[in-house]
């Protein structure tokens, strides 16, 4: 997997993250209103923890092809 702040730790797909794409702090972000499956958080591997947001897809625990819910 990839560790770049801008993939998903899980699956290595681009995470959507504006605070990955913004050298600035953001306010607004679509991880700021998801719950995140607590699963899909202890999947990501020891290492890649604390380095990358997961993607909308992963974070809620979604197989591969469906959609992710948005709000």
């Amino acid at each position: 997997m990839s560790d770049a702040p801008s993939h998903c730790p899980c699956c290595g797909q681009l995470n959507q993250c504006a605070q990955a794409a913004s050298a600035s702090p953001v306010t607004h972000c679509w991880c700021f209103s998801v719950k995140v499956d607590a699963q899909q958080l202890a999947n990501v591997p020891a290492e890649l923890r604390n380095r990358s947001c997961l993607c909308p897809r992963c974070a809620q625990g979604l197989p591969p092809d469906s959609p992710p819910a948005t709000n």
